[in-house]
């Protein structure tokens, strides 16, 4: 495929909010542009540079660090972004929370990252089973340009909404027809569904391109097995607008034994109204 045939480089900043819920609840991703400010992203690059990191299995050219969340710093602080989470509120409902958190860093070389799924119903030995939760979106922020030759983006568009075995969750695709390039000035954050089809193209440019990445859920999504909860001395250490996203991780909203009639029902509720894609504030 060329992938200049299929290139979305709209003007994101145009979207209402109404059209941004629409895009990542239809579409699967979602660009949040201009979040950071060049001072910003040169502040989360000087740390991390500090970063020990090490080659994913299939590139030495792809260099990874997880669990960034306790580091401290600017990086911490990322967590709490208040353009993000009150989008993340307005999608979620106001309980979100945090549940992973990694840096990765595509060298000259880098041979892209396959299509897949991050959401995996069953967990996996790749996600655990942080996969298994119903809804997450996972926020990116880049910290250089996002460019056709350094790593940009790509994803099939709706392709968490097939029923098809074709969208198993569990499956990898090298490549894929109806595949978008998405591209994005450093300081913005690409968004996914979780169970989009997505991944990256090789780095074929002279630089190298790094990003942030943290999954948020809705608090009543937890996943399907227990996951490790976070260590108490290192949730007293963050700060407040951070710590608020350090619920339980293994939280979840559910009622086995409801019944067809319970008391007290509610009458609204304007989460899953669908006038919420005609919102403008």
């Amino acid at each position: 495929m060329n992938s200049t045939e299929r290139l979305d480089d709209r003007d994101w900043s145009r979207l209402t909010l109404g059209e941004r819920i629409r895009q990542i609840e239809v579409e699967g991703y979602l660009v949040l542009p201009d979040l950071l400010t060049a001072d910003e992203v040169a502040a989360l690059k000087a740390e991390t540079a500090r970063f020990d990191t090490f080659a994913v299995d299939y590139s030495v050219h792809q260099q990874v660090r997880p669990n960034v969340q306790f580091r401290g710093g600017k990086v911490t602080d990322l967590l709490g972004l208040p353009a993000t989470i009150d989008f993340l509120k307005v999608l979620f409902g106001d309980e979100v929370i945090a549940m992973s958190y990694h840096y990765a860093r595509s060298e000259p070389g880098h041979p892209g990252i396959s299509l897949h799924a991050d959401g995996q119903p069953y967990g996996s030995e790749i996600f655990g089973y942080e996969g298994s939760c119903p809804w997450l979106v996972r926020v990116l922020y880049y910290l250089d340009d996002l460019t056709p030759d350094v790593s940009p983006f790509r994803v099939v568009p709706r392709s968490h909404l097939s029923m098809h075995a074709d969208a198993n969750p569990y499956k990898r695709y090298e490549s894929h027809p109806e595949e978008v390039m998405v591209p994005a000035r450093a300081g913005s954050a690409v968004l996914i569904n979780h169970r989009v089809f997505h991944g990256n193209y090789p780095n074929v440019g002279t630089r190298s391109r790094e990003l942030l990445a943290i999954g948020y859920r809705p608090g009543w999504a937890g996943p399907v097995a227990p996951v490790d909860p976070w260590p108490e001395a290192e949730l007293a250490r963050l700060p407040a607008h951070v710590r608020a996203l350090f619920a339980d991780p293994n939280t979840r909203h559910w009622d086995f034994g409801g019944a067809n009639k319970p008391k007290n029902m509610a009458k609204v509720a304007p989460g899953m109204n669908p006038s919420r894609w005609d919102r403008t504030e």
